[in-house]
């Protein structure tokens, strides 16, 4: 069976000689005994996590856990939970002696913790955030109870990892197993690994080890309470260190709070599902969350529900944390005008929230899509780009505007719209002096 699992995990690394990878610098917080690695990939430099588990002999149960936790992440994939790349185990030397560790590689995340001290956010930002966050790490949860019917057995801050696009997903899956209320076996996960779980995460019918209970319960029953410990933590800003503690509402959200008590309810058969969560908090309800939902199904919205938001985002975009804003917003509006779901006036948007940038940064983030956009066919497009062509024209290079823009505005001048054509000879005194003169042929 070992052998079994170590062939699992190792994927497709046979030990770190073969490893692809740099392992970096670790992070200052990380589930279990786990250790979380800055890394990058040796072929291209690219971004990656690493998480690491080491013991003193492949039987040391941290490292029989850690193979549960690497299968599940390596097969359970949603996007609320943390994407996987590569795993292997090795023996590595330690002093005079070897020691066994587990390494996975993930897409590059931060511990919420340490994100959340970065963005140092307050008051309603800080607030629409965590309903944000909260709301994807409630789908993922949703996704493992009510889908999969699995239970991850230890949702809390330190499970919860943030992305570059500043979204949440969910890992540390050790513990994860199947909820099959009619099977006794006594080799599940869960009967086995509990043991990981901090006593002031356990709901009491974990901590009594009251399985008939527990198989009794709605397969979500311990996931949801897990929930409330990641409220609980998130709002007060501690690590929670006693159960009793979750009793301390002061800091939770007036909003959320009827959520939050029926998510830690005593009676493990009246909490409330993670799905029932998702659709019916009133937490969930604010500008941020609106926004972001609104623009990952544009594709399935009509010209005029696109058009009235596209105008109403740049005032709403103003109040929103600016670096979700550029880091979360900007990518998907970019993404969105480069395949054609987005509308004339989300370019607007799109250069009103590149502004705020620096320039290295518009050139890398915004200006590719703009440049793009010149191919368009869409007359509203064409006219939007040559009405703003001042905000941007100057970071166009000499090469591009040759090569990818200037051809394109050129049909500008034969086109049947006067105003187009207009536009056209005036964008002339922001691109001709980037125009290289034709070589007269030989």
């Amino acid at each position: 069976m070992f052998k079994f699992l170590k062939e699992v995990v190792a994927g497709s690394g046979s030990g770190l000689k073969d490893f692809p990878y740099t392992i970096g610098e670790p992070y200052a917080s990380a589930w279990g005994s786990w250790t979380h690695h800055r890394g990058t990939s040796k072929d291209d430099g690219s971004p990656v996590s690493i998480f690491s588990l080491s013991g003193s002999n492949p039987q040391d149960r941290h490292l029989v856990a850690g193979r549960n936790g690497v299968k599940r992440l390596r097969t359970v994939r949603h996007p609320n939970i943390l994407s996987f790349l590569h795993s292997t185990e090795a023996e590595v030397p330690d002093g005079p002696a070897m020691k066994h560790t587990i390494y996975i590689v993930t897409e590059p995340v931060t511990p919420l913790s340490e994100k959340l001290k970065e963005l140092n956010l307050g008051g309603t930002q800080r607030d629409e955030y965590f309903a944000w966050g909260l709301h994807q790490i409630s789908k993922a949860v949703s996704f493992l109870n009510n889908d999969c019917k699995l239970v991850h057995g230890n949702v809390c801050v330190t499970s919860v990892v943030v992305t570059q696009t500043l979204d949440w997903k969910l890992h540390a899956f050790d513990v994860l197993s199947e909820f099959d209320a009619n099977n006794e076996a006594s080799n599940s996960p869960m009967l086995q690994f509990e043991w990981l779980v901090g006593t002031q995460y356990k709901p009491m019918e974990l901590t009594k080890s009251d399985w008939v209970s527990i198989r009794k319960s709605p397969p979500w029953a311990i996931d949801s309470w897990g929930l409330g410990c990641l409220i609980y933590e998130l709002f007060s800003g501690a690590k929670l260190t006693r159960t009793e503690d979750l009793r301390n509402t002061a800091s939770i959200p007036k909003s959320l709070l009827p959520d939050y008590q029926r998510l830690l309810s005593s009676a493990p058969s009246r909490r409330m599902n993670p799905s029932k969560l998702i659709d019916n908090s009133e937490f969930f309800q604010n500008k941020l969350v609106e926004t972001i939902q609104f623009m990952e199904v544009l594709n399935l919205k009509d010209s005029v529900e696109k058009d009235s938001f596209f105008r109403k985002l740049p005032n709403i975009a103003e109040q929103l944390p600016r670096e979700i804003v550029l880091k979360k917003l900007l990518p998907v509006l970019a993404s969105a005008l480069e395949f054609g779901s987005a509308a004339a006036p989300a370019l607007v948007v799109l250069l009103k929230m590149g502004s705020w940038l620096p320039a290295d940064q518009f050139s890398a983030k915004v200006l590719p899509t703009i440049v793009k956009l010149f191919a368009s066919n869409d007359r509203a497009i064409r006219v939007s780009l040559l009405q703003h062509i001042d905000q941007f024209g100057e970071s166009l290079t000499a090469q591009t505007v040759d090569e990818q823009v200037f051809p394109h505005v050129a049909t500008g001048f034969s086109d049947t719209s006067a105003f187009l054509r207009e536009l056209t000879l005036k964008s002339m005194l922001v691109l001709a002096p980037k125009v290289r003169p034709s070589q007269p042929s030989a």
